[in-house]
């Protein structure tokens, strides 16, 4: 059986995640563009605004790839909770994961230079 829920993670355990020698996990940030030019995340993501899902979404499954762990990104961790249900809902047997506060979270505990709104 799969997961019911995104798997939380803290902004701390997503550093380590990101810097060690396993596999990097996708990062899906459903924020909008202008959540994203105040606070960009600090690395490569997906951007796919919740707002905008009637124009991504019969592509999301090919961009995204099946072997590789998706964290989904927003302000705060609500949207991407939510957004993290929907994905496991799909067929396609992901592993998924939430960052816990969002990118709110992210500025308090990893990288202070990320801007808070």
């Amino acid at each position: 059986m799969g997961q019911s829920q995104p798997q939380p993670i803290q902004a701390s355990e997503l550093q380590k995640w990101l810097q060690s020698e396993q596999p990097s996990p996708q990062l899906v940030d459903v924020r909008e563009a202008a959540e994203l030019a105040i606070a960009p995340f600090p690395g490569a993501v997906l951007h796919r605004p919740l707002s905008q899902s009637n124009e991504w979404l019969t592509t999301l499954q090919a961009d995204l790839k099946p072997d590789q762990a998706v964290v989904v990104v927003c302000h705060a961790g609500v949207r991407s909770y939510h957004f993290g249900l929907w994905l496991l809902d799909q067929p396609w047997g992901l592993e998924v994961w939430n960052l816990e506060g969002g990118i709110d979270a992210w500025s308090l505990q990893v990288d202070p230079s990320v801007p808070r709104y």
